[in-house]
């Protein structure tokens, strides 16, 4: 087992100097197996950095007890000794793992037992990378951070090693599977499947030693395109046969493959629908042919007319999945999971949990999430996400559902992520998936403290203030009261308020000379509060009762509307774009003094003072644009007399 060597990618989380505690102090490992080589070998560099070659007791020792269970582990600390047991030699490694978390605090006073065990079974990352370069989506769609770590302009990387440093860094958080191409699967990612299998099988590869699997985006009408057979019927039986010995070859040359990803019958992708056929036909036809494996399929809620007439108020695009799937609750197989978006929308700053997530109750779900920023700032602007995940994982049973799905930041950007600070979101997603209940401003510092290698004070008080309540910042300056959208089509970077308005993608909010929002109430409107269970469906069609910052998400109201605040929603509009534009540059403000303590290093300084100048222009932008647009619109003065364009 070879630890990767990086010198011109930044490490992260896991710099060096982050296994100083364990490097300095001996280590004993009782286990064998290739998980547990990949503890040796990281024990061994740890040592090789720090240790002074003294001979002595064992100060940490690891080891397995099957009664902690799947990827779980125990720590503790007595008569000056350390003991990580981990359920598997999964846990073992996170076991580890959490040791480097803690520093010199793991070998400090004794502490009684502490069981650690994951909430979510899998904890997965979706890449959304291409093989070729896409016309209009480049390398990776929805990818703000270089290019592929696997693919180049065509070809698989020739040299792997990042993709074993990335596996690194998602193990030390938590993450255990990673679908590895585009959800919108084109012509040539395709053939991953069938004659390209040899690239996963290589990706995979790299991905092992961290206790991650590979998982694979599949076309459903692959059997046509793959296959040559007439038809992707998932109920004709020479369809299923075709995906039973393509499944049997893919386990054949990787056994350790964790399955498929599907997106169906959306935004042009093909489906069931083609044939008369259910969305539960679909995936248990692929259920079947990766049960005896031991695989799984994630098939993707995210279904919805694009094609929307954009006059006709009856059609809502957030009622859509909850109309397609929940009538279809208790019909999907085990091994079918439904990988459903937290929101009912798309993955907006602001929006409820999706129904979908509430009514499914005899069907397994993945809850998904999107670390890469596409409507959140595209890792241009600090949007500390995890404050958000942590509402949504807490909202009812949402974190009961068996798998959380994040769609990944991650690309060949030397920071991994493009704005350097970005890191943090790829990294409380995996703390997140495992324990939803963590305070997501104890995740930051835990962040803060590992890729900065234990700051100072005023370092670390310095990034807390900056990230900590980032996304209500971003909320501020952009899309007010859960309304969404308002961006630049196609990009989606950027104000433009009427942008989506008159086409047919569905994403509207209504806004004229008399008030703006949309009308969600079974009463008047849409009909989409009834798809929430009570007491939900009773209070979002409540104007009194619906949460502020919601309001607009579910009701149309004038812009004199009170809001729970005491101020009206127009002048929330004005004052929320003022300040939210005041705190980026407040933010920048804070990075600035940095700049000459020597407590970053000059380049990372220079790249994030590069991101915080053009997040500080574009909030700017954002509260010109909309509070201009509603000052027209409305003809309301700001009260408190500030210039709006």
């Amino acid at each position: 087992m070879t630890i990767p060597e990086l010198t011109d990618v930044h490490a992260a989380w896991l710099p060096p100097e982050a296994f100083r505690a364990i490097g300095s102090r001996r280590t004993l490992v009782r286990a064998d197996g290739p998980l547990a080589e990949t503890v040796r070998a990281e024990v061994t560099r740890a040592r090789a950095g720090y240790g002074d070659g003294s001979e002595g007791p064992y100060d940490l020792v690891l080891g397995l007890d099957a009664a902690e269970g799947a990827d779980g582990y125990a720590i503790a600390r007595r008569d000056g000794v350390t003991t990580v047991t981990g359920g598997d030699p999964a846990g073992l490694l996170y076991g580890f793992f959490h040791v480097v978390r803690l520093g010199e605090a793991a070998f400090g006073a004794d502490r009684e037992t502490e069981h650690h065990r994951p909430a979510m079974r899998r904890r997965m990352l979706d890449h959304w990378d291409n093989i070729d370069v896409h016309p209009v989506m480049g390398q990776v769609e929805r990818g703000y951070a270089g290019g592929s770590i696997f693919w180049d302009k065509g070809a698989p990387r020739a040299d792997l090693t990042r993709v074993r440093a990335y596996a690194r860094l998602l193990a030390a958080s938590g993450v255990n599977a990673v679908a590895i191409n585009n959800v919108n699967v084109h012509a040539t990612e395709a053939h991953l499947l069938t004659d390209r299998l040899g690239e996963v099988a290589a990706i995979a590869a790299e991905l092992r030693p961290y206790g991650i699997r590979v998982h694979l985006s599949v076309n459903f009408a692959s059997p046509i395109a793959l296959g040559g057979l007439p038809t992707a019927d998932p109920l004709d039986e020479g369809v299923r046969a075709w995906w039973a010995r393509t499944t049997e070859q893919v386990y054949a040359t990787i056994p350790d493959f964790g399955g498929y990803v599907v997106k169906a019958d959306s935004e042009g992708q093909p489906g069931p629908f083609a044939y008369g056929r259910t969305h539960a036909d679909g995936a248990n036809m692929l259920a079947e042919a990766l049960a005896p494996f031991g695989g799984v399929v994630h098939w993707r809620a995210f279904v919805y007319n694009h094609r929307q007439d954009w006059r006709d108020r009856s059609t809502d695009r957030a009622r859509a999945a909850y109309d397609h799937f929940a009538p279809l609750d208790g019909r999907f197989l085990d091994n079918a999971i439904l990988q459903v978006k937290h929101g009912p929308m798309d993955f907006q700053t602001r929006e409820p949990v999706s129904p979908v997530i509430l009514e499914m109750r005899g069907t397994r779900l993945a809850v998904e999430l999107q670390v890469t920023q596409e409507y959140t700032g595209q890792q241009r602007h600090v949007c500390y996400l995890a404050p958000m995940w942590s509402e949504i994982l807490a909202f009812e049973n949402v974190a009961e559902a068996g798998d959380l799905v994040a769609v990944s930041n991650a690309g060949d950007d030397r920071y991994w992520t493009g704005h350097p600070l970005a890191q943090a979101n790829l990294y409380a997603f995996g703390r997140l998936a495992w324990d939803p209940g963590l305070d997501p401003a104890a995740v930051l510092d835990e962040w803060i403290d590992l890729t900065f290698a234990w700051p100072g004070e005023s370092l670390r008080r310095t990034l807390h203030a900056m990230m900590d309540g980032s996304w209500r910042t971003y909320e501020r300056y952009t899309a007010p009261l859960g309304v969404g959208f308002m961006v630049r089509p196609g990009h989606h970077y950027g104000p433009d308020v009427d942008g989506y308005e008159y086409t047919p993608w569905g994403t509207y909010h209504f806004a004229d000379r008399d008030g703006v929002g949309v009308d969600r109430t079974r009463a008047t409107g849409t009909g989409f509060t009834d798809q929430y269970p009570r007491p939900w469906s009773d209070v979002y069609e409540s104007l009194e009762r619906c949460p502020d910052e919601l309001l607009l998400f579910f009701h149309h109201v004038p812009y004199g509307h009170v809001l729970h605040s005491g101020s009206t929603v127009i002048q929330h509009i004005y004052d929320t774009h003022f300040a939210g534009a005041e705190e980026a540059a407040e933010t920048r403000l804070h990075w600035e003094k940095l700049a000459d303590t020597g407590a970053v290093d000059p380049d990372l300084y220079a790249r994030v003072k590069e991101r915080l100048d053009e997040q500080v222009r574009c909030a700017e932008e954002w509260r010109d644009q909309i509070n201009a647009y509603f000052f027209r619109k409305s003809g309301v003065p700001d009260a408190r007399g500030r210039r709006i364009p």
